[in-house]
């Protein structure tokens, strides 16, 4: 089948393709023969019940900075596309909100990946906690003498926003750490929201492990190790890439949360694992798949859209 594939992202010629996630869906969307269209969340409106953008054609080769042409810009309804990913990077703020909001209402007809309504209620740091059983102990709070109890309870912890991405903003804190009052002020004055306070693992410096998975089903992983003297793994931040297969736990967890990934709608999402606990569900804009690819595993591109073009499938034989 060909489809009409809108991608909703940051600017594609500021990507850099070697690593990114949306451009091997694109790549692999553009094999199969599907005519894409690209825009920025910017250039999404909605009047009474119709949700449009205004789009550019896009082909994509892979090749760094001669990776895309893009075609005059059009105005488009939305609902006439087959697909919308939703791929822009956090962070998951008000802006965010409102683009699944407004996706929502051409979902599914349109079918919007991940599922826009599923995405608002998933907060990345939230939903992980419907698992408490398979996490390091964490504390979601911004009132001090919660946070201080928890840390007197656990000893060092990592500290970092409830709606932070990308590694930043996070902290190790010892249990007398001196820098902890200061901290705290910094994240009461820096951030509304509460934050996460989660018992350090020690570990996180043998890899925290990336886990991708297609519609609740574990397809690959790519650990990344810190580079020295920081605890972010992040490969944004100098994490280190190695390949790396599942283990029993992992394998566990993967059992545990995928049927409710699956039921969710959420056809890809990103999980990170440090020494067998699950720390985060990633349901945005997930990464890894490039990385995975690079360091000698499947393309991952391939299962998402075997999922995607099998709903599609689905729904148009119902």
């Amino acid at each position: 089948m060909s489809l009409t594939v809108a991608v909703q992202m940051d600017p594609i010629q500021n990507i850099r393709i070697a690593g990114d996630t949306t451009f091997a869906l694109l790549l692999e969307a553009q094999r199969r023969g599907h005519r894409l269209v690209h825009y920025t969340p910017d250039r999404l409106s909605m009047q009474g019940r119709r949700v449009t953008a205004r789009v550019e054609a896009l082909t994509v080769q892979d090749v760094q900075g001669d990776h895309f042409t893009l075609a005059p810009p059009e105005r488009i309804d939305l609902s006439e596309c087959d697909v919308v990913l939703m791929r822009q990077d956090p962070p998951f703020d008000m802006a965010y909100v409102t683009a699944t909001h407004m996706l929502e209402r051409i979902h599914p007809k349109t079918l919007v990946v991940n599922d826009p309504s599923e995405v608002r209620n998933a907060p990345e740091k939230l939903f992980v906690l419907d698992f408490p059983e398979l996490m390091p102990p964490t504390l979601i709070s911004r009132d001090r003498a919660e946070i201080e109890a928890f840390r007197l309870e656990h000893g060092t912890v990592a500290m970092k926003p409830l709606h932070g991405h990308g590694g930043a903003a996070v902290f190790k804190v010892t249990e007398k750490d001196p820098n902890f009052g200061s901290m705290f002020d910094l994240f009461a004055t820096t951030f509304k929201e509460a934050w996460v306070t989660q018992r350090y693992l020690d570990r996180v410096t043998e890899g925290d492990k990336r886990i991708i998975l297609v519609d609740g089903v574990p397809m690959g992983a790519v650990n990344r190790v810190p580079a020295a003297n920081d605890i972010r793994s992040n490969m944004v931040r100098g994490g280190a890439a190695s390949a790396s297969e599942l283990t029993e736990r992992e394998r566990e967890i993967c059992a545990t949360i995928g049927p409710e990934l699956a039921r969710r709608g959420l056809i890809l999402v990103g999980i990170d694992v440090i020494d067998g606990h699950l720390t985060e569900i990633n349901v945005t804009s997930p990464t890894g798949i490039r990385a995975i690819e690079r360091l000698g595993g499947p393309n991952l591109a391939v299962a998402v859209w075997d999922a995607i073009e099998t709903r599609i499938a689905t729904r148009k034989a119902s």
